[in-house]
């Protein structure tokens, strides 16, 4: 869902022998094809070009690596903050999010489907600080489209009936169904009807 954009983290000392930022963009996307638990740390030094030495000293270990290529995951020009922080409506903000994790599921050059559900599904309770960090990562999405809603309604720009807990669960449920459907091999044309037709149960406006 995200616009990927890399970002440099340098620790004084010694300089790297290798492009930090490539190398943690190749660990991006092989947590992203595979998931967390499933990708082993021979497997990333392979991806990466690098040795398992330079790994522990350039990003400390696997699950700090994994946390630092969720961050780049995260950040960049578009994220779902600023989705929903520029959207004028609570609507406005839900297509958003809709629309762009219907494009970043299915671009060219990355793995299917959103990092953040694949490596959740697979983790295991050995993992749960990982699955934990992943959680809040939805969490504070939902709060923000919940608290956009909350307030759209205290505007009467909806029915104060409406549930904003449920209509903001609503749409992260659907962006998590999207990104099954497109590691399933669904296209970004049907993903973004499975986004329109998802808003059919927004409700009307005041």
């Amino acid at each position: 869902m995200e616009t990927l954009t890399a970002r440099t983290i340098r620790k004084p000392g010694r300089p790297l022998g290798f492009d930090r930022d490539a190398a943690l963009h190749q660990a991006m996307l092989l947590f992203w094809r595979h998931g967390y638990e499933a990708t082993s740390v021979n497997d990333l030094t392979k991806a990466m070009g690098i040795t398992p030495p330079s790994l522990y000293t350039a990003f400390g270990d696997k699950k700090q690596l994994f946390l630092e290529t969720v961050r780049l995951y995260t950040s960049g020009p578009i994220t779902s903050e600023s989705v929903i922080g520029e959207a004028t409506t609570a609507r406005q903000a839900a297509v958003g999010l809709l629309q762009a994790s219907a494009i970043g599921f299915t671009g060219d050059s990355t793995p299917a489907g959103c990092l953040l559900a694949s490596s959740a599904i697979s983790c295991s309770a050995a993992a749960a600080d990982v699955q934990k960090a992943l959680r809040d990562i939805r969490f504070e999405v939902e709060k923000r489209l919940r608290n956009k809603i909350v307030e759209d309604r205290s505007i009467r720009k909806l029915k104060p009936k409406v549930d904003a807990e449920a209509l903001a669960g609503h749409i992260m449920a659907v962006i998590q169904g999207m990104s099954t459907l497109a590691r399933d091999g669904a296209s970004r044309e049907k993903l973004l009807a499975v986004s329109s037709t998802a808003m059919l149960a927004w409700p009307a406006q005041n």
